[in-house]
This record gives C-alpha cells, sequence and structure tokens, in this order.
C-alpha cells in the first residue's frame, strides 16, 4: 500500500498522526515511515514501512495498523 507524506493516518488504537516523510535505512534500505503524533507532546516517531502497512487482529477480524483519514 502507497503511503503518503503530509497525510493523516489514524493508528487501529484511535490515535492519529501525520507522516512527515519516508526515508532509507542508512544500514538495511529499508523503507522507513517519519511521522508526528497529533496528541500530547507531537513526538516524531520512526517505523518500517512494512510494518506501517501491516494488518492487524482485532476482535478476531483483520485491520490496516494505520489507515489513511480523509
Amino acid at each position: 500500500m502507497k503511503i503518503f507524506e503530509g497525510q493523516k493516518y489514524r493508528h487501529y488504537k484511535g490515535n492519529e498522526y501525520v507522516v512527515l516523510f519516508l526515508a532509507t535505512h542508512s544500514e538495511t534500505e529499508e523503507e522507513m515511515v517519519i511521522y508526528k503524533a497529533l496528541y500530547g507532546d507531537g513526538k516524531i516517531w520512526a517505523r518500517p514501512a512494512s510494518m506501517w502497512n501491516e494488518e492487524v487482529w482485532i476482535d478476531g477480524k483483520k485491520v490496516l495498523r494505520f489507515q489513511l483519514m480523509d
């Protein structure tokens, strides 16, 4: 699934984030997502894109870890 810089996403647990950049890990060349929390102190996070796009099981059904918001 394509990840869009500058777009808001909702984590399956309910918190909202904005993707700041897509980056490349310097050692592994793995694609990374650099994103900012839209709550609390607005902490900046990094996560592998493969993990960003994962599906997780919630109440017996698969949902996206991060869902693009409209």
